[in-house]
């Protein structure tokens, strides 16, 4: 197992992985529409000061993490997913801490994350890692989700 920076040939897996999360919780998955970003990982996070990371097993990409400037000095969290049979085993926590390092060593203060009501596994990640519950919203999302906000202050 290994966490890497995305590269174009991962491109297809994290669609595939991403989409398999989305099936699982009967969310709607728009590769075309809201879900664009993940159609050029490169343009919409890396060119943009961001990071997009894979967690890689046995050459099979099996879950993900971004990390976004979300301005005031402030990094969001993107696109945690992991696949089912992944979970409940530390790697989104890994996955997690990679971020959260990048984050503290570019300098952001304070990180927040958006996440699906329905994603309880990683609410209960992200509350073991400090973050604290500061609200909810509707996504702008085909579905109407409800999500969570997270947020935690990084050491200075």
């Amino acid at each position: 197992m290994a966490i890497v920076p995305f590269e174009s040939s991962h491109a297809a897996a994290v669609l595939e992985v991403i989409g398999a999360v989305f099936r699982e919780y009967a969310m709607t998955f728009e590769p075309s529409g809201f879900d664009a970003d993940l159609t050029d990982i490169r343009a919409s996070y890396l060119e943009r000061g961001g990071r997009f990371w894979v967690l890689v097993d046995d050459g099979r990409v099996v879950g993900t993490v971004a990390g976004v400037d979300a301005g005031g000095g402030a990094c969001e969290v993107k696109r945690l997913y992991l696949l089912a049979e992944y979970r409940g085993r530390g790697f989104g926590r890994a996955l997690m801490e990679q971020m959260l390092d990048w984050a503290a060593a570019s300098g952001y203060q304070r990180v927040v994350a958006w996440s699906d009501a329905r994603l309880g596994t990683a609410h209960a990640v992200y509350v073991r890692l400090g973050f604290t519950r500061f609200g909810e919203r509707i996504a702008p999302d085909i579905d109407r989700s409800r999500e969570y906000g997270f947020g935690k202050e990084l050491a200075r």
